[in-house]
Parts: structure tokens; C-alpha cells; sequence
């Protein structure tokens, strides 16, 4: 029998970065953290930087090295030829204690102009100033798991206008000026350009503006509260405007967002889902003291204006789909009372349990059978359709589109 008609579990490694929470994901995943460390993302895929391993035959095996003999019969046939023998999407639990820094993604052709480009010019694929890591574009989903909150995309210029008009003048009345009488993506770019040209002093002043002002007003307003928050964490940073210029998101548990290329954005607070292309290319933009490449980022960012939109799941008898327009991937939330049937044919798929227990078997089999509980995490090869899971448990899938 071929080994990969079965499922897999997965060993997978987590990111410690300084914005990360210290107790969300020990709780999310029922594991310890003894020594309090800031647990910020659990990676699982085959990300070079950090790939997951896999249980084959009492043995780990790196995920990456996996796909290097048995891409075909893990993937699929036609998701290893439409993507060139990878895995392509990664798939994170996210916990921000912090913020994170303002960014920006570029689309497929951006990112592989820019890769190219940075190449010829002979920098470094480690360098920090280096841009462009790969060529490839890198649409996001995030799906919370708790309270979560986070900057998407420019608000209307109404919004930004009567905002600043509430907090009072930092020091950037002559340039309000000038996007009043442009109030439209031109304006709003030349507005924005405008801020990110000043000089370091002048950017400190005016940020420090803006704290103080805000700081009596926090009540008022979350955008003000979150003024505050980022002067905090990043005093002087010209990015504690973000909030009274980008769309500030509110979710809650179950309710997802999608950021397509161009969008500028930043994760504020609290802990989800994150399923991504698999790609390293971010353009900053503030709250961080990593390299900030402006032209660049004016160059990617679209500057039109647009409400965000909040992703609920169609909700099936045992399931809710999340829907959006990547190719990379899809995200589902599958609910186990009992017995569940993944039916016919289907591609790769990671499935991570965040509630109950249960076992995964292929056919009426029980040989193939492979446990899970809580904070477990399995691989599905291509060649696992049909499976069945049995037992009460909530499990995300991730997988990719037909």
C-alpha cells in the first residue's frame, strides 16, 4: 500500500517575537510555556525558513525535504504542477500582545519585477534592506479566535478629514489643506507622501503632537485609545497616525478579513488564524525599527479608499467555508458531533484542533487510524481522499482550491 494513503501528524515550530502574547497560544493549543516566553506564531507548512515535520513511519521528517521525493503523491497532481512542486500557503495561529508594524504586500507581477530587480542589483537575499525575498505575492486571510483588532485599508478621505479635524492640529494643517481640496486617491497619495517625506525631526514632532493630544481623548474615540497604545510602544513613530488614516477592524471570534496585494495594514491586537501564500515579501511602513523602503511602499500601496468588508462563513450542517478570492488557499472550520465524511477526490489539507478529540481513518478501515486532541495538528496527502474523522472536536482545515 502506498504510505501516503494515510494522514500524518504534524510536529510544528513556533516564532518568538517580542510583540507576541505570552498565554495565547499555550491556551489555544493546551501546551506549556514554562519560562513565559512571548509565543507570537505556530508555523505549519513547508516554509524553508521553518517547516513543520512529519510523523512517517515512527520518524520526523522535515515537511520541505518531503516534498522533494513525494510532492505529487502529497499535493496532488494538479496542485504540484500549478504551483511547482510546493506547498502553497502557510498556514499560522497568530497572538499579538502588541502591535505589529504597518505593511504592505505586493502583487505577483510587483513581486516578481522586484525580485528580479533586487537580484541584478546583487543584494543579498538576507540583507535587511533587501525588499523582495522571493517572487511571489502574498494574500492573507485572518480568521479570530478571540477579540481581535486591527488597521485594514485607507478610510474614506471624509473620515481621515473630520478625524484630524477632532484631534486638533499636530502640525500638518497646510497639508490637510492641500487634501481637502483633492479628496480623492491623488490627494490622498500626495497627502500621505507628503508625511513620509518629512525630515526625522519633523516626524518626531509631529508624532509626539499627536500622542499628547490624543491622550486626553481616549475615551472618545478607539482610534485615540490606539494613538496612545502605538506612541507607547513606538514613541516618535510618524506610524501613530495609522489609526486616524487606516480603517480600524473590530472582530470577534468566527468573523475573518482578507488582505489582497497593495493593502496597507497592521495587527493590533489579539489571537487568530492566519493562512497566507507562501511568501516572505512585506514592505513597512512604520512602528518598526526594521528597513522602510518609502519609494517602494508608495510605489505598492493603493491609496483608494474602501470600507472594510468582514468575512463570515457559509455555514454548512458541520462546516462554515470562508471565502476569498486567493488561489493559494482556503480556510474551513469543520464540526465534528459524531461522524464526519470528506467526501470524493480533494488536495492537500492541514487540520489543526483547537477544541475535543478524535481520530482520523481512511476507508472503513481502522488501520490507517491516526488520534488527534487538542492543540494537534495533521496532514492530509492528496492521496488520503475520502477520509472520515470520527469523535467531537472542532477542526480548521486548510487546503487549497480546485
Amino acid at each position: 500500500m502506498n504510505i501516503f494513503n494515510r494522514t500524518f501528524k504534524l510536529r510544528n515550530p513556533i516564532q518568538y517575537y517580542p510583540w507576541g502574547s505570552r498565554t495565547a497560544i499555550p491556551e489555544l493549543l493546551g501546551i506549556p510555556n514554562p519560562e513565559a516566553k512571548p509565543m507570537a506564531e505556530l508555523w505549519m507548512g513547508a516554509h524553508p525558513r521553518a517547516p513543520s515535520q512529519v510523523l512517517i513511519d515512527g520518524k520526523w521528517i522535515s515537511f520541505l525535504d518531503l516534498l522533494k521525493t513525494s510532492a505529487t503523491p502529497v499535493l496532488g497532481q494538479d496542485v504540484a504542477a500549478r504551483f511547482s512542486n510546493q506547498l502553497p500557503f502557510l498556514f499560522k495561529v497568530l497572538a499579538a500582545a502588541e502591535p505589529l508594524s504597518i505593511q504592505v504586500h505586493p502583487s505577483k507581477e510587483q513581486a516578481m519585477e522586484g525580485f528580479e530587480r533586487e537580484n541584478r542589483l546583487g543584494i543579498p537575499l538576507d540583507a535587511p534592506e533587501r525588499n523582495y525575498r522571493d517572487d511571489n505575492h502574498k494574500p492573507e486571510m485572518l480568521c479570530a479566535l478571540t477579540p481581535f483588532e486591527a488597521l485594514k485599508g485607507f478610510r474614506s478621505i471624509d473620515e481621515i478629514v473630520q478625524l484630524m479635524d477632532e484631534l486638533g492640529d499636530p502640525g500638518l494643517g497646510e497639508r490637510l489643506g492641500q487634501l481637502k481640496a483633492c479628496p480623492d486617491a491623488t490627494g490622498l497619495k500626495a497627502f500621505f507622501t507628503s508625511i513620509m517625506g518629512m525630515h526625522m525631526g519633523e516626524k518626531e514632532q509631529v508624532a509626539g503632537r499627536v500622542v499628547e493630544l490624543a491622550a486626553t481623548r481616549t475615551r472618545e474615540r478607539r482610534e485615540f485609545y490606539w494613538i496612545g497604545e502605538l506612541g507607547r510602544k513606538y514613541p516618535g513613530d510618524i506610524g501613530v497616525l495609522s489609526p486616524l488614516l487606516l480603517n480600524l477592524v473590530s472582530l470577534q471570534p468566527g468573523e475573518a478579513i482578507f488582505l489582497p496585494a497593495g493593502e496597507l495594514h497592521a495587527y493590533l491586537r489579539g489571537a487568530g488564524l492566519e493562512i497566507m501564500a507562501n511568501s516572505d515579501n512585506v514592505l513597512r511602513g512604520g512602528l518598526t525599527a526594521k528597513h522602510v523602503d518609502v519609494d517602494e511602499l508608495l510605489r505598492i500601496t493603493n491609496f483608494t479608499p474602501r470600507l472594510p468588508s468582514i468575512i463570515m462563513p457559509e455555514e454548512g450542517e458541520r462546516s462554515g467555508v470562508y471565502h476569498c478570492p486567493a488561489q493559494e488557499f482556503m480556510l474551513c472550520r469543520l464540526d465534528i458531533n459524531g461522524l464526519y465524511h470528506s467526501g470524493g477526490a480533494g488536495s492537500v489539507e492541514i487540520l489543526l484542533c483547537l477544541e475535543g478529540k478524535g481520530k482520523v481513518c481512511q476507508g472503513a478501515s481502522e488501520d490507517t487510524a491516526v488520534s488527534f486532541a487538542k492543540g494537534d495538528a495533521l496532514l492530509v496527502p492528496s492521496m488520503a481522499h475520502p477520509y472520515r474523522v470520527s469523535g467531537h472536536a472542532v477542526l480548521w482545515k486548510a487546503s487549497v482550491p480546485s
